[in-house]
């Protein structure tokens, strides 16, 4: 079976099965990665309160943590989420939003990955080798560096933790072990748009609810970030209608090329 046979069924899966996915992730963003979930075919809910969250992990395919704004009760959620996802065996993706730009945040970071492992961890270039304590170059929540910077770091954190890491930006790497995948889609307007690699983690909380080979799983849902880009690119005048475009394009992708 080729390469981009497997990305379909992945993505023909999801479609089919319409995975219940759990998010906890930042209210800038939950409105955006709620539609982007639903246009993929996956099924979102977005609880953070301590007195559920591991209710709803119990009912859920997969876990999604995105620690872009954080505070006492929802890291308290995050932890409680996690530890249950790890209980449960259910797959689990963690985005360390801004890790490196304050201690609060590369101390969350931490106390989450020792709750439980996250099976995927996607961040940008500085996220990443924030995390993996090369340096604390992080400028808030944007990179300071090229993705490609990065895999050494990225091949650090995944021999240490044994999971898959992303590096996304203009070239996204997915990385586990010594295995990498690059997807070279997407457009530049991508980095212009709030959420965007909110919304490739909620999409890889997706893809891993339907498929256990996780660097398989995380290279389709960054292809289908890259295809769904490129689609509404050619549509949009900016960056308002490009969001909007964004949105149509996920909904009406049903082949990856």
């Amino acid at each position: 079976m080729s390469e981009l046979n497997r990305f379909n069924d992945v993505l023909t899966e999801l479609r089919k099965t319409t995975p219940l996915v759990h998010n906890i992730t930042n209210y800038v963003v939950m409105n955006n990665t709620a539609n982007a979930l639903l246009a993929i075919g996956a099924s979102p809910v977005m609880a953070h309160a301590v007195e559920e969250v591991e209710d709803i992990v119990s009912i859920s395919s997969s876990l999604v943590i995105n620690m872009g704004t954080l505070s006492k009760n929802w890291v308290e959620a995050m932890i409680l989420a996690a530890h249950k996802a790890k209980e449960l065996n259910k797959p689990f993706v963690f985005d360390p939003v801004g890790v490196g730009a304050s201690k609060y945040r590369t101390e969350t970071a931490k106390k989450i990955i020792s709750t439980a492992r996250p099976n995927v961890i996607r961040g940008n270039a500085s996220e990443i080798m924030a995390l993996a304590e090369i340096t604390n170059s992080t400028k808030g929540v944007d990179s300071t560096a090229s993705s490609d910077a990065a895999i050494s770091a990225a091949q650090k954190l995944s021999n240490e933790l044994g999971n898959t890491i992303i590096i996304s930006g203009a070239t996204d790497y997915i990385i586990t072990q010594d295995k990498i995948n690059e997807i070279t889609d997407g457009d530049a307007m991508m980095s212009k748009v709030t959420g965007m690699g909110c919304t490739a983690t909620a999409i890889v909380g997706a893809c891993i609810a339907v498929e256990s080979d996780y660097q398989l799983a995380s290279t389709v849902a960054m292809k289908i970030m890259g295809s769904a880009g490129n689609m509404a690119a050619k549509t949009a005048k900016g960056t308002g209608s490009f969001e909007m475009s964004f949105l149509d394009s996920l909904s009406n992708l049903n082949q990856l090329q």
